[in-house]
Parts: structure tokens; C-alpha cells; sequence
């Protein structure tokens, strides 16, 4: 009896040896886990994280093991840039996912295209993957579907009237620059167009020339803290206006920093934060709640949208290196050819003319803050 036993432990052995005989697969990312935009970042790495450790544990692609090497931008460019050429030049990865925001994301989009290593951005400003760039992909909803979306509303509603208030970096400019260039197209009359710093603490002057124009809406596009300011800060004026906000809110730190004056505020999110609303019928839903009870298995609570986005990312890799195997330029072909891949925020179908890949009609879906939470918007 116990020659068979250490004959089947020898055995074992031997396979999970030769499981682990390939090499692995080094993939980098780089995400803002520290620093003001840590409510993106953190959640993008720790879902990250979860995923390598499942697919690892389920024998890897094709045999070969997952090695994620992450590093913390604290959503700074000048870091973004040294964590990337980091990853490539001294650990060799064979593709990054990353960065966690727009700017940063526009740093290092040349320096992919340069070394022709996959870069698959979690961020959303368009400008990111057009004009079209062989080696740059990225999973979030662009923010012109988020326009889309917001003005398909305003237009249902007869609101005609809409006042800007954007913070003035990459996400916000390219926000921004939507928010312009499609007005017209739904009838919309930009009354006042306000910015505000990243880091500023009272948005009242902008808001204060806003309540004279006779807008019927506020638009705010940016990040947390700024947006939770402008909310807190038309509630004290006593500002009638309907608030919109971005996709950049689309998580429970918003509310938090709002309290109160979240409450009835409006934005487009992926699906995610209110998964459980949806129809069964949804395509999507199986998988949103299989990552919520994941997630919240591994950490204790529920991911965010932008956990989402590290989702959607390692999905699409995954499947690249299943058909490419270890070689940048055929992982970056792959990338651009995968269709029909179902992920947190819609269903990717990359194109070499299209390389984030989602449809305005998956995308987005308008929620609202009613009791402190996120819920579908009811007509």
C-alpha cells in the first residue's frame, strides 16, 4: 500500500511539474493604486490580481503561467513614463494594461507605438485609440458614448439649455471636447462653458456665472474629488438645475464624498453597478454577478466599474496570448481581431479601425442616485 501511495504522490508531482514546465507568460500593468485617483486604480489592481491567481490556478494559457508585474503610477504621467519603460526594458513583459487614467494613458500611448508592445488602456478619452494606433487599445467606454448617451436624455426631455462645468486635464478635456462638438447634432445650446483644476476645493465663482445664463442643465465632467465639490456646492447655492455628471463618478466613493447632495444626480455607468436591475435576459449579466460574488469573496465588498475595466483588459490578453503565444507584433494582431468577447462593460468586437471595440448601444445605461446608491433610471 505504500509503494502505491508514493507512486500516485510521485505522479502528482510529475504533472504539476510539467504543467509548469512552460514559461510563463509576463504581462505588466500599471495603475494609479495611490494618490488621488486610488479609487480607480486600487480596484483595477486588486481585480487584476484575483484574476491571475483564478486563471493560475486552472492551468494557466496553454500551459503556461501568468506573471503580472504592477506598479503604481499615483496617476502621475512623469511615473506612468518610468513605470512603463520599467516594465519593458528591465522585466520584459509581453504586453501592459494600463494606465488607470486618460492623461496618463496619452503619455505612454507613444512610447507603445514605439517599442510595438501591446498597451491595453483602462482609461476612457477617446483620443487614446484615435486616431488609430497599431500597438494602443483600450477597454472603457469612450466618453463619446457617454455624451451620446447623456444628450439622447436631455433631447427626450425637451432640455435644451446646457451649462459645462469640466476639470481641466485629459479626461476632462476630452470629455469636453465632445460635449462641444455633439451639441449641435441634439439641439443643444451650450450656455457656459466653466473648467476647474484637479485640485481646486470650491467651484461656487463658476457655478455663481452658470445660475445667470438661464441653463436648464449642469454637465460636470471630471474625477472625484472635483465633481463631489461641484454637487455639494450647487446644493448650498440653492441651484434648481438639473446635475449630470460622467461615467468618472461611476462608483460608491462619489457618494461618499457628496453625502447628501448625490441624491437625484444623473450619469451614464456601465452596467455593473446595478447588475442586480437588470433583466435576466441581459447578455451581460451572468458574468457581472459572477465577478460581484468573486470580488467581494476575495475583499469583502463589491467591485467598482473601474475594477470592471482590469476585467475587460486581462480578458482581452487573455485570449490574444491563447492565440499568439509569447511574440508582441502576433499578440498585437490578435488583439485587433477578437470579436464577440463578452466583458463587464459590453460585447468587444476590435477592429483595425476600431481598436476599443464596444457599441453605443452596450455600453452606457443612465443611472441614478436615489438613497445612496446606484440605480437604473426610470423613465
Amino acid at each position: 500500500m505504500r509503494r502505491i501511495w508514493f507512486f500516485l504522490l510521485g505522479l502528482l508531482l510529475g504533472l504539476n511539474t510539467l504543467v509548469w514546465a512552460k514559461e510563463p507568460y509576463r504581462i505588466g500593468a500599471i495603475f494609479s493604486v495611490t494618490g488621488p485617483t486610488s479609487f480607480i486604480g486600487d480596484p483595477e489592481k486588486k481585480t487584476l490580481e484575483m484574476l491571475v491567481e483564478e486563471i493560475n490556478r486552472a492551468g494557466g494559457i496553454n500551459g503556461h503561467p501568468v506573471e503580472a508585474i504592477i506598479y503604481d503610477t499615483q496617476g502621475e504621467e512623469t511615473l506612468a513614463v518610468q513605470k512603463f519603460m520599467r516594465l519593458v526594458m528591465q522585466d520584459r513583459v509581453l504586453a501592459i494594461i494600463g494606465p488607470s487614467r486618460t492623461g496618463t494613458s496619452l503619455a505612454v500611448a507613444p512610447l507603445a507605438e514605439r517599442y510595438r508592445v501591446p498597451l491595453i488602456s483602462c482609461a476612457a478619452g477617446i483620443k487614446i485609440v484615435e486616431p488609430v494606433k497599431p500597438y494602443v487599445f483600450k477597454v472603457a467606454q469612450s466618453d463619446r458614448l457617454a455624451v451620446k448617451k447623456i444628450y439622447q436624455y436631455l433631447k427626450a426631455k425637451g432640455l435644451t439649455k446646457v451649462a459645462l462645468l469640466t476639470v481641466s486635464n485629459g479626461f476632462g478635456q476630452s470629455g469636453r471636447e465632445e460635449l462641444k462638438r455633439l451639441a449641435p447634432r441634439y439641439g443643444i445650446e451650450i450656455v457656459a462653458d466653466e473648467l476647474f483644476g484637479p485640485k481646486d476645493t470650491d467651484m461656487k465663482p463658476q457655478l455663481i456665472r452658470i445660475r445667470r445664463t438661464g441653463a436648464q442643465v449642469v454637465i460636470c465632467w471630471g474625477t472625484n474629488p472635483g465633481p463631489a465639490i461641484v454637487a455639494r456646492n450647487m446644493r448650498e447655492l440653492g441651484m434648481p438645475q438639473k446635475l449630470i455628471m460622467s461615467h468618472g463618478v461611476a462608483s460608491k466613493r462619489f457618494i461618499e464624498l457628496a453625502g447628501k447632495a448625490a441624491e437625484g444626480i444623473i450619469l451614464p455607468a456601465g452596467k455593473l453597478i446595478v447588475a442586480h436591475e437588470l433583466p435576466d435576459n441581459d447578455p451581460q449579466k451572468p458574468l457581472l454577478l459572477s465577478y460581484i460574488e468573486r470580488y467581494k469573496a476575495r475583499y469583502g465588498k463589491e467591485p467598482s466599474s473601474f475594477g470592471g475595466h482590469a476585467y475587460d483588459a486581462f480578458l482581452l490578453l487573455k485570449e490574444a496570448l491563447a492565440r499568439a503565444g509569447a511574440d508582441r507584433a502576433k499578440i498585437r494582431e490578435a488583439l485587433e481581431n477578437i470579436k464577440g468577447l463578452k466583458g463587464i462593460h459590453g460585447v468587444f468586437n476590435m477592429s483595425p479601425q476600431d481598436h476599443n471595440g464596444l457599441s453605443e448601444r452596450e455600453a452606457f445605461v443612465l443611472v441614478e442616485i436615489r438613497g445612496g446608491n446606484f440605480h437604473l433610471l426610470k423613465d
